[in-house]
Parts: structure tokens; C-alpha cells; sequence
């Protein structure tokens, strides 16, 4: 096979969870098939492991309107003798759906949410149009990939897609079972040292990026819900926050058992040294691919049932605590039983949610 994808927005260098899924998508992807990435000019080629990035589209806005892409992708499908085009996101439909139909190739879309909804959830008054755009470009694709099983079960009922055409991908990890008990040790040691946090206490940990309005809405709800509960109960511990685009007035705030440290260069030591990863996020689509992560460093979670799509509780070993959103009392007490769980993060976990699973069943499915 050679792939040709079609990626309209910036993802390298990859800095948050959806630039990620599409960079280890393309790079495990890379490795089972020939794949020529075009995108816009601000990703970095350097980055691309294993593929070819060609910066073909305009940074600016006018990119998603500019019909002569259609006949400079045409040239290169043709050149590269390509058997297939992945859309990330459909926003491109109508240029793939050109490109399907006056070449031949195979259209897959992939899809990190459904849209429409997704814009939805934040207030947007277009969000329907976009739904119909997004539902006429899934019924054109030859192939459909959809995050988690909700959404593709959405797709096919409600825009009526073959589900014989439609495969769940989801956003996975890069490593095969949970780090050692010492590197946890040692890492928790490391965080203890840099933030002066004592042995008896319990650390928490959130992180996103908040520039994006759930997970912004999330740091508020523990600051102004969550922490003040847990102050109540007789649990002793540190909640540690970390990300970009933390609002300057949160950042330089001072509040009872929390640290805001704003971006870290090396997330996987506060994964690896924190005792439970806390998910207030109630609002939003796709799945959210710091839960997955942090389940794969072995914490224990506690998320609301928005918070968790995607991600199959039965997988976790227990280690998973779901509440219902907007259940802050119920949320804190399940802080305090997770704080309890001795389990590890099980290999059926693992087997999901590796990367290295999750493109083989790709591969198998398209050829």
C-alpha cells in the first residue's frame, strides 16, 4: 500500500494529546506502509519518523477553500502511484470526495470526534451544519475510523454508514505494560524533592491543555469545587497541575493543596510519580488521551462518566472510578477510595490501547 494523508492544521511539533494521536498514528502507520503526509507549512518535516511530509497547504484560513490543492494532491496520488488517502478530521470531505472520485483512490476519513456535537457541547449555533458536512463525508469514504466504539456506533446509526466500513481506532500508547515499581518509586521521590511534598501525602494529578474550554472548565471545578471538598475529608494530599496556556490569573493563584506548575518539559515523571490522575472534564468529544496515558503509567483514576468515553473501565483492574458528572461529592469520595488501590494496570489494558496492536488491525481492515 502507499498512503497518502492529508493533515490541515499544525501537529509538529506534537505538544497536546490530539497532535500526538496523529503524529504515533502516522509513525506506527509508516512502519506497515508507504506514507507521504501533506500538510501545512508551519509542521516541522524533521519531525515526521518514518514518512514523508510535504508542506503543501497554506497556514492561513483560505487553505480549507482553495480548489487548486485539488489538482496539485491529484499529481502527487498519481505520481506516488497511492492506493489509498486518509483525511484526519472531515474537514477536508469536499476535497477528498474530488480526489475520490476523479482518481479512483480509496477515501479513508479518520475521525478524533464527532464534530458536530462536539461544537455542540461548547454553544456554537452553526454546529448542525457542520454535522450534515461531517455525515455527507463519512458516506463518502470507502473506510471510516472513529475513536471509540460510541462514535462509530453513532455514525452508523444516525449517518447511516455500512458498519462493515467502520473500525474503531483508537488513541493508544506507545509502551506494552506499566513502568516498574521503582521507576515509580524513584519518580515519586523526584516530585516529593521538587515540590515539597511530604511522604504521608497523596498526590493528584490533572494536566491538559487550557487553551481548550473543558479542560480550562475542569481546573476551575477543582479549584472552586473539588479542592474545598477534599479539605473537608481526612485525606492528606497534594494536587498537582500541569499544562499550557494556564490562565495567568489561575497560575499565579495561591490556593490550599494544590501547585500549578504551568507546562513541564518531562510529563511522564508526574504520571509516573503521582498516586491518582483526576478527570473533572464534563464537556467535549473524543476521548481523552490523558486518561489513557495515565492509566498506562499505572495510576489510579478517578473520572466523571464524560470524561471516561472511550475508555472501558472493565479494562482497568478496578483501577478506574467513574461518577457521574457534575457528582462533586461523589467525585471526592472516590478520590479517597482510589487513593486505597493497590492494583496494577492489567496486560488486557495494554492489548487495547498499544499502538502496535491498534495499526495492525488497521491494516488488516483496509487491505
Amino acid at each position: 500500500m502507499t498512503i497518502v494523508s492529508i493533515v490541515s492544521y499544525p501537529f509538529l511539533p506534537a505538544k497536546v494529546g490530539g497532535q500526538k494521536g496523529i503524529a504515533i498514528f502516522n509513525k506506527y502507520l509508516a512502519a506497515r506502509a508507504k506514507l507521504i503526509c501533506i500538510t501545512v507549512q508551519s509542521n516541522d518535516p524533521s519531525l515526521a519518523d518514518g514518512y514523508e511530509l510535504r508542506n503543501i497547504l497554506s497556514n492561513s484560513a483560505s487553505r480549507y477553500f482553495n480548489l487548486f490543492y485539488f489538482f496539485t494532491i491529484r499529481k502527487i496520488l498519481k505520481q506516488t502511484g497511492a492506493t489509498h488517502l486518509v483525511l484526519e478530521h472531515p474537514y477536508y470531505g469536499w476535497l477528498g470526495c474530488l480526489l475520490k472520485w476523479f482518481t479512483g483512490i480509496k477515501l479513508i476519513v479518520h475521525s478524533h470526534n464527532m464534530e458536530g456535537l462536539r461544537f455542540k457541547t461548547v454553544g456554537k449555533w452553526w454546529w448542525k451544519l457542520l454535522w450534515w458536512y461531517e455525515r455527507f463525508t463519512h458516506r463518502q469514504a470507502n473506510y471510516n475510523f472513529f475513536i471509540h466504539d460510541a462514535d462509530r456506533q453513532y455514525a452508523v446509526h444516525h449517518f447511516r454508514l455500512n458498519p462493515a466500513r467502520c473500525i474503531t481506532v483508537t488513541y493508544g500508547i506507545e509502551w506494552d505494560r506499566p513502568p516498574s515499581a521503582e521507576e515509580q518509586e524513584q519518580a515519586r521521590h523526584d516530585l516529593r524533592s521538587t515540590h515539597n511534598i511530604a511522604p504521608q501525602e497523596t498526590i493528584l494529578l490533572f494536566n491538559g491543555a487550557f487553551n481548550y474550554k473543558p479542560n480550562l472548565d475542569a481546573l476551575r471545578r477543582i479549584i472552586d469545587i473539588v479542592n474545598p471538598i477534599l479539605q473537608k475529608q481526612s485525606l492528606s494530599y497534594r494536587i498537582i497541575v500541569c499544562g499550557r496556556d494556564i490562565p495567568p490569573d489561575i497560575l499565579n493563584g495561591r490556593y490550599p493543596n494544590m501547585i500549578i506548575t504551568g507546562f513541564v518539559s518531562d510529563i511522564s515523571l508526574y504520571f509516573k510519580g503521582a498516586d491518582v490522575f483526576i478527570n473533572p472534564v464534563v464537556e467535549g468529544g473524543g476521548i481523552k488521551t490523558k486518561l489513557v496515558e495515565a492509566l498506562g503509567y499505572n495510576l489510579n483514576a478517578v473520572s466523571t462518566e464524560n470524561g471516561a468515553i472511550g475508555v472501558d473501565a472493565s479494562l482497568c483492574n478496578g483501577k478506574l472510578l467513574l461518577t457521574a458528572d457534575d457528582d462533586w461529592t461523589g467525585f471526592a469520595g472516590a478520590i479517597l477510595r482510589a487513593a486505597g488501590i493497590k492494583a496494577n494496570t492489567p496486560p488486557e489494558y495494554f492489548r487495547h490501547f498499544y499502538w502496535g496492536n491498534t495499526i495492525e488491525k488497521v491494516v488488516k481492515f483496509i487491505q
